[in-house]
């Protein structure tokens, strides 16, 4: 019986397609998680509203899948055809049945011993027509059979030997995939590339610390460029009307010697919006100029259309690592507004175009520097949600600081590239809280707290709940529109992801990683 029922699905599985037409409509269809943040626009909400404010507290586990390392587990599944695909650290995919979490096919590669800051992690797979595609930790990138796993092409992306690698998943738009590099801790030159879907060849690439002739290689003195970082290590939004892709970039390199790179350093620290056909510059805006922090904006632009000021305008939602929640125009990179969510002390205020005016007393010295947030940010890689139901942003905040002391920054490949040591304040008992803000003005409706900073990301839904997870291992469900606790579940281990939602044999689940599994969870009979 296991067989037959292994055969079947195996069998539908072979008839299934995921054209870009398909993922363009992923809103339309809920029960499926087509890409990385659940749609182009990243707003990680989903229509399904079977799991209500009041039948939450009924979810039960259905079913769990463990990995077989105990690396972080930082995946955010795919779900669609009764098959779900979540990828495992460091570079491993695996198909697996929906109804049962028994694996169908599994991807293993093996990987290298590649210089990496923050652990050996993979984020998740795209789909497009019957390809899966994976970026790997040794900075490759591979195209997978979606009805067995294996490998139709393998392309290099960058060289891992000198500390280039890939966590993000990759983005499919049309016929291209997109995907990012991380790597600025090691001083890596930064860029954004294209590949063709079918073929692997490389379409187009991006750099993000520009070279000479570039535009934006002005911001750079002398020849730190070379090793400017600026990376590319979470996955973007995508507009299809303007056909424009956004991504956030990371860190200039030496994280924190700016007496090395003089200058506003960009594209590091940015939100940039790219042509999707030609990798062309459109606009950008850098939150954070000349980082001497390790601040980053390596988070999830999340697009929204909706009447701002009195007019309609195509907003880009992000909450960045610095502390503050921005709004842009996102056709024009226009700076609309911005408010604080964390505490913050290495800014005094933004001016009227949203450029921060930097405190000096926040940059590391030889005595050290106090400074707020601490380089793991008021925000991170996780992601936020947006809930057109109830107008409000959920947002996970870190508050934790940090005392940094300047050191010297020779670059050797390979070798981490800083400029300085950091060190925890004394008697401070870092904390966090998942915050709703008002989309329009990042204003603080409510907020729940957290006994330790996160590291999840947020899913709401039109059953007017929101979930999320902590590092104790609960994850757990909230009133959209109070923050009223309404269910909670111990995992047994820390939550590094971001939880998804669909249906199966229509019925809705959520799904999310937690320690070393994967658990799921239905509404009780």
């Amino acid at each position: 019986m296991k067989r037959l029922v292994l055969i079947a699905v195996m069998a539908a599985q072979m008839g299934a397609q995921v054209p870009y037409e398909r993922i363009l409509r992923s809103s339309s269809q809920p029960e499926n998680w087509l890409t990385y943040s659940g749609s182009y626009q990243a707003t990680r909400y989903s229509t399904l509203a079977q799991i209500t404010r009041a039948n939450a507290h009924t979810l039960k586990t259905t079913w769990i899948y463990q990995v077989r390392v105990h690396d972080k587990l930082e995946a955010s599944p795919l779900v669609f055809d009764g098959i779900m695909y979540i990828t495992e650290p460091a570079s491993d995919v695996t198909a697996l049945d929906l109804r049962t979490g028994r694996p169908i096919w599994s991807y293993r590669r093996s990987v290298p011993v590649v210089p990496v800051c923050c652990g050996r992690v993979n984020r998740g797979v795209a789909v497009l027509d019957d390809q899966l595609f994976v970026g790997t930790l040794d900075a490759h990138l591979v195209a997978l059979d979606l009805k067995t796993g294996r490998v139709r092409w393998d392309v290099e992306v960058a060289d891992y030997k000198t500390a280039n690698s890939i966590t993000a998943a990759p983005l499919a738009v049309k016929d291209k995939v997109i995907i990012g590099i991380a790597g600025a801790e090691y001083g890596i030159r930064g860029f954004l590339d294209a590949y063709d879907a079918k073929t692997g060849k490389r379409a187009w690439r991006f750099w993000t610390a520009p070279g000479p002739g570039e535009p934006g290689n002005e911001t750079w003195s002398g020849d730190s460029w070379k090793t400017g970082g600026a990376p590319t290590w979470v996955t973007g939004s995508y507009d299809a009307a303007a056909n424009l892709l956004y991504w956030g970039t990371g860190n200039p390199g030496p994280d924190y010697a700016g007496e090395l790179r003089k200058g506003d350093n960009l594209f590091s620290d940015c939100l940039i919006a790219l042509d999707a056909d030609t990798g062309k510059l459109k606009w950008h805006f850098q939150f954070t100029p000349h980082d001497v922090n390790d601040i980053d904006a390596n988070e999830i632009p999340v697009l929204v259309d909706a009447t701002f000021h009195g007019k309609p305008r195509k907003l880009v939602l992000f909450g960045n690592r610095n502390g503050f929640y921005y709004i842009l125009d996102r056709l024009t990179g226009e700076f609309l507004h911005a408010r604080q969510f964390a505490t913050q002390t290495w800014a005094t205020g933004l001016d009227e175009h949203g450029r921060p005016i930097p405190n000096p007393a926040s940059v590391p010295s030889l005595e050290g520097a106090k400074v707020y947030p601490d380089d793991d940010g008021a925000a991170n890689w996780y992601s936020p949600s947006y809930s057109p139901q109830t107008g409000l942003f959920y947002q996970n905040a870190r508050e934790k600081g940090a005392i940094y002391y300047l050191t010297e920054a020779p670059y050797v490949p390979g070798r981490q590239f800083l400029g300085a040591s950091r060190r925890a304040i004394a008697g401070e008992e870092p904390w966090g809280a998942l915050r709703a803000l008002d989309a329009l003005t990042g204003e603080k409706r409510w907020e729940f707290r957290l006994t330790t900073p996160p590291w999840s990301g947020i899913l709401s839904t039109a059953g007017g709940v929101v979930f999320s997870g902590d590092m104790e291992g609960n994850f757990f469900a909230l009133d959209a529109v109070s923050g009223k606790p309404l269910w909670r579940f111990q995992t047994g281990g820390a939550i590094y992801a971001n939880p998804i939602t669909y249906v199966s044999e229509g019925r809705q689940y959520v799904a999310i990683a937690a320690g070393s599994s994967l658990v799921v969870f239905g509404l009780g009979e």
